[in-house]
């Protein structure tokens, strides 16, 4: 029986005032209602004139007080911002942020997905992390991507097919969320979304492109090509799109909390899909799926988990993230262990580059041998993030580029004290890059840094009929075997496991107070994107904007190093090359040359908020805060 979570009385208290600040300029004919289309084309957006469409203004840099949204989209962030100016703390606008984002970013986040929340308590001086990883059904065996020969499966037919669902988690997150740390309800956080997906907002080029980048998927399935296009293709830029569907789906979990969708109508819906994907009519010829192994069950038996956090010192600095099954905070912090035994600041910039990429080098080596879920391998963490275990992985570095992939070194103390590299077989990951990440922050002091998606572009491309969001795909962030029959791999999928990830929350106090948030999108590149933003912060002394927009490398233990035009351009790199033997290559053109997307903000004294996001990779994102304080400058 679905039953209420908490009493919603509150709600018409707040809401009419609140929802008024979301609204995106919106036509006089009002929101849609049910026997009004999902989107609605307004006439003249076609060629030339969709690029005259009004668009929603967005600023990459604000400072002020009472509070703080960073996120990728104007609505989402406004939604946010609409919670901290109605009372809401942190979490609650953390929530309310996501889930419209749900709405405006459908193809990288929604109720479809699962995420990772770190949480600053200022009343406790605490750090927790809520895990909302999505979880492998209890059908799940590790030969869960083997075809009948025991060979891998293709990775796209696996990704757009039933078996690369996971239980989704969010939902319980949010939940669980507001309960322990909001001052709002569940139901409060998710009005401003409601709002937003019944009245819906322009087609902007992200958006378009978003759905061109994935429009043989969502051709192909009748439920996303219903709710995503028009006569088969993307929507006209300039024209507005609504989502009633996922307006009435949040509603029902505002009203009957999340026991709609664990144990509810919801949940099996869910099910059902996944188990026969509603494949289009016209899908490709030979266009075929395999059907998923999600119950009921499964969603009735999902908890959002409860997890310490990691935590480095890092020049002073105390820093923390998530722990396993993420591997961000690991990773991370044992890169930042393996940098503080150089001294970054002083070093000449090709050489604190080349100290970033070989730390980045090695500390992948040993996320790739030994993180998995933590509930069901055995993580060295205290190991991967004991100074002494970074010492003996810092000492194989001796001025020249080592060799990719570099073996992982052993994190089980007393640690080796041999100082010579070699290489190592790894299995290549196939970890999607469609992520978002927003940071929160409220008048008391509480921070709140979050990473979630839904894996892919568009994830599996099935749409829920009638709910309108897309599902997950991110069964396929499991191994889908190990490199070789007796290779022990932390990472293969088993009932109820989560896969391994990369998002990277992360949250850096100073003397006891938080200082930065900060987080990024870009499956594995999320690491090395916080890495070296903390690096260019901290050790190179720009200030969070100039971090942000400074150009980036991403070294996974690979071959060549992966960059942005704009650091192979830039006057280091032909020292990097020429001295240290570096190799460089650019970044993949899709959807465009960048690497990772931040979002941040920055306590400059106080009360005082600076928060900032990408003013140019893929669009820029959105940033308010709740008194502006002064101009940020350009």
């Amino acid at each position: 029986m679905v039953r209420r979570t908490r009493p919603l009385g509150r709600i018409l208290l707040i809401a009419p005032a609140l929802l008024a600040t979301t609204v995106l300029a919106a036509p006089s004919s009002g929101g849609a209602t049910a026997d009004r289309p999902r989107h609605h084309t307004t006439p003249g957006t076609s060629g030339s004139a969709a690029s005259a469409a009004p668009k929603a203004a967005k600023q990459a840099v604000a400072v002020g007080t009472g509070g703080a949204v960073a996120s990728e989209t104007v609505g989402a962030s406004k939604a946010g911002l609409a919670v901290l100016r109605h009372g809401g703390n942190a979490i609650d606008a953390a929530v309310a942020t996501a889930a419209a984002l749900g709405v405006d970013d459908p193809f990288v986040a929604g109720p479809g997905g699962g995420g990772f929340m770190v949480i600053y308590l200022a009343h406790s001086h605490q750090v927790v992390t809520l895990d909302a990883r999505e979880t492998c059904p209890a059908r799940c065996t590790p030969q869960l991507f083997l075809d009948k020969s025991g060979n891998p499966l293709d990775f796209e037919y696996a990704r757009h097919s039933g078996i690369s669902v996971g239980v989704p988690g969010l939902v319980a997150q949010w939940s669980k969320a507001s309960r322990l740390f909001g001052r709002h309800t569940f139901a409060q956080n998710l009005q401003p979304a409601i709002h937003l997906a019944r009245r819906g907002f322009r087609v902007t080029p992200e958006f378009r492109a978003a759905t061109n980048e994935s429009l043989s998927d969502l051709q192909a399935f009748s439920s996303s090509r219903r709710l995503f296009l028009e006569n088969g293709k993307p929507l006209p830029l300039g024209s507005r799109f609504r989502n009633p569907d996922l307006a009435k789906t949040y509603r029902q979990l505002a009203t009957h909390g999340p026991s709609y969708l664990y144990g509810g109508p919801l949940g099996k819906k869910i099910a059902r899909t996944v188990q026969k994907p509603p494949v289009a009519k016209q899908a490709p010829a030979g266009f075929k799926v395999i059907p998923g192994i999600m119950r009921p069950a499964d969603l009735r038996s999902y908890v959002s988990k409860t997890r310490p956090p990691t935590h480095v010192r890092y020049r002073g600095l105390d820093v923390y993230s998530m722990a396993p099954p993420s591997s961000g905070g690991s990773t991370v912090g044992e890169a930042l262990n393996i940098l503080s035994g150089w001294p970054m600041g002083t070093e000449s910039r090709a050489n604190a580059l080349f100290h970033y990429i070989e730390a980045s080098r090695l500390a992948f080596a040993d996320r790739n041998a030994y993180v998995g879920d933590s509930d069901y391998v055995p993580v060295p963490l205290s190991g991967l993030l004991d100074k002494k275990f970074a010492a003996t992985r810092r000492c194989l570095v001796h001025g020249q580029a080592l060799v990719s992939p570099v073996a992982p070194g052993d994190p089980y103390a007393p640690y080796s004290s041999s100082c010579k590299s070699t290489t190592a077989a790894v299995t290549p990951g196939q970890e999607g890059t469609s992520t978002n990440h927003l940071v929160t922050a409220d008048k008391w002091g509480n921070v709140v840094s979050y990473t979630n998606t839904i894996e892919q572009i568009a994830g599996s491309g099935i749409t829920v009929p009638g709910h309108g969001f897309l599902l997950n795909n991110e069964m396929t962030d499991f191994d889908f075997a190990p490199l070789t029959p007796n290779t022990y791999d932390p990472n293969l999928p088993a009932p109820g496991k989560r896969p391994r990830s990369s998002m990277s929350p992360t949250i850096v106090l100073r003397h006891g107070k938080p200082w930065l948030a900060i987080g990024s999108p870009g499956g594995s590149t999320i690491i090395t994107t916080v890495l070296q933003t903390l690096v260019d912060r901290i050790d190179f002394g720009m200030s969070l904007p100039q971090a942000i927009a400074a150009p980036r490398a991403n070294q996974s233990n690979g071959g060549a190093t992966v960059v942005e035009p704009a650091f192979l351009h830039a006057p280091y790199t032909k020292e990097l090359r020429k001295q240290y033997g570096e190799t460089f290559t650019v970044a993949p053109p899709a959807p465009t040359r960048v690497i990772g997307f931040v979002n941040a903000l920055e306590f400059l004294k106080p009360g005082l908020i600076e928060a900032a996001t990408e003013k140019k990779r893929l669009g820029g994102g959105s940033v308010f805060v709740v008194h502006p304080r002064r101009h940020p400058g350009p």
